[in-house]
């Protein structure tokens, strides 16, 4: 079943050309890489994605529907969720309150949210934390919030913007586990990620990005064999 379908999406900033003409599929059961240098135009596509910007043209659909205008609370309950590379947790709540706030997206009751909320908390490690601040958490640990958080809201696709970003080696693997986990849970995945073992590992599937088009796309072992994205992005030493 393809849930995600993405054709021509074209986002201009006043004469910037940041997206154009791109393409993307994401099928059910799918961990999906999206790669490219910085500044290529991986989180335009995921804001335009997630409905934080409209496209100025092109077409995203859903599970066959479109979301093309639709705010980005209503696309979260459709079942589209995604995560932020800058993590900014609600500081004064706790780890489970901010997860809470997650939760609510298909709880009215602050009792069944809470329930739902630390079941996610304890299946992303953060059980012991639970009623910590979330300002008293390290960088690795508000990661996992911010995955939580996407999490609770029930996602069948979940979009992960650089989860791994500055962690160290051990942290890294951590993350790799709990992604494959949250696959083996059926939620299917789009993910931004510079770091190349993590994301070679992962996916099934690579789409590389490169000044706002798609430079190449196929399994990962094809996409870095692929001259045109060793020169843009990857390097000979890769």
């Amino acid at each position: 079943m393809r849930l995600l379908e993405i054709s021509g999406l074209t986002k201009r900033f006043g004469g910037l050309l940041a997206v154009s003409q791109f393409d993307l599929a994401v099928d059910a059961g799918e961990i999906v890489g999206l790669i490219g240098p910085n500044g290529a135009g991986k989180t335009t596509v995921f804001h335009l994605i997630a409905g934080f910007h409209v496209p100025t043209s092109g077409e995203i659909r859903f599970k066959g529907a479109s979301l093309v205008g639709d705010k980005p609370h209503a696309i979260c309950r459709r079942g589209l969720t995604r995560t932020f590379q800058i993590v900014q947790p609600f500081a004064g709540l706790s780890v489970i309150e901010n997860v809470m706030v997650g939760a609510f997206n298909r709880e009215s009751d602050a009792g069944a949210a809470r329930r739902s909320a630390q079941e996610i908390v304890d299946f992303v490690g953060l059980g012991p934390r639970r009623d910590d601040l979330a300002s008293s958490l390290t960088l690795s640990d508000r990661k996992r919030l911010e995955i939580a958080r996407g999490l609770a809201t029930r996602p069948e696709l979940l979009l992960l913007d650089e989860a791994m970003s500055g962690l160290n080696p051990t942290e890294i693997e951590a993350i790799i586990g709990l992604i494959r986990s949250i696959h083996a849970r059926g939620v299917s995945l789009l993910i931004i990620e510079h770091v190349m073992q993590a994301i070679m590992a992962l996916s099934h599937r690579l789409v590389v990005l490169h000044h706002g088009e798609k430079l190449a796309e196929g399994s990962p072992a094809a996409v870095a064999s692929d001259q045109r994205v060793i020169e843009a992005y990857l390097g000979e030493s890769a």
